[in-house]
């Protein structure tokens, strides 16, 4: 079953990812055939990803923060409260202008998927993803005791990032790029991550105290 899988995902040209409607322009379709590699790839550990495409660090990460938004369900109060998908990047912007060209306008769960860049945390509140930028680590407590009381799925590369209230921190093995999560912070703002999601990381913390 798996080899089915990787053939179908590593055989996906420009052609057949139009023909599936997945988007609408090549540039956005070859996106997407990279987000679809990327989870198959961490899912049954496909090797198909690095046979055919060399994507740049924050390429990955791009990829992985649309997929957290497929794979993570927010309260009801939270998806009725507005008709975009929001995925916010606080702080100095590492993806540059392809994050734009490539998530923008697509949708995940019939809500509109929308990119900002923000300076206070305060500006969170309609986001449904953070990407907390490193430049943001030395006022990291501040922000995160900011988002107390929202439902917004905090992500960053900061170090340590989980052991200090973050929920879920990009890392690197093995020169590719994974993620562990702090299960417990992310239940607390009322998220429910998918068994899949967790399955593949690397580590889940199950405890929201600092350090655990």
């Amino acid at each position: 079953m798996a080899k089915v899988r990787e053939k179908l995902i590593c055989g996906a040209d420009v052609r057949q990812c139009a023909r599936q409607q997945w988007v609408t322009r090549g540039r956005r379709c070859r996106f997407f055939q990279f987000t679809v590699r990327l989870f198959a790839w961490v899912l049954v550990g496909s090797s198909c990803l690095n046979a055919q495409s060399n994507p740049t660090e924050y390429e990955v990460k791009a990829a992985y923060l649309y997929n957290f938004g497929r794979f993570v369900e927010w309260p009801a109060k939270v998806t009725a409260a507005s008709e975009y998908f929001s995925i916010c990047v606080l702080g100095e912007d590492p993806f540059g202008a392809t994050f734009d060209a490539t998530i923008a306008g697509e949708s995940i769960n019939g809500k509109k998927v929308v990119v900002a860049r923000i300076t206070k945390p305060q500006d969170a509140a309609s986001c449904r993803i953070l990407f907390i930028s490193s430049s943001e680590e030395s006022r990291l407590k501040e922000i995160l005791a900011t988002l107390d009381k929202t439902s917004v799925l905090t992500v960053s590369d900061i170090s340590q990032f989980t052991r200090r209230g973050g929920m879920i921190r990009f890392v690197t093995e093995a020169n590719r790029v994974r993620f562990e999560v702090n299960l417990a912070i992310a239940q607390h703002a009322g998220l429910t991550l998918s068994s899949q999601l967790l399955k593949v990381a690397i580590s889940v913390k199950r405890s929201s105290q600092a350090g655990d």
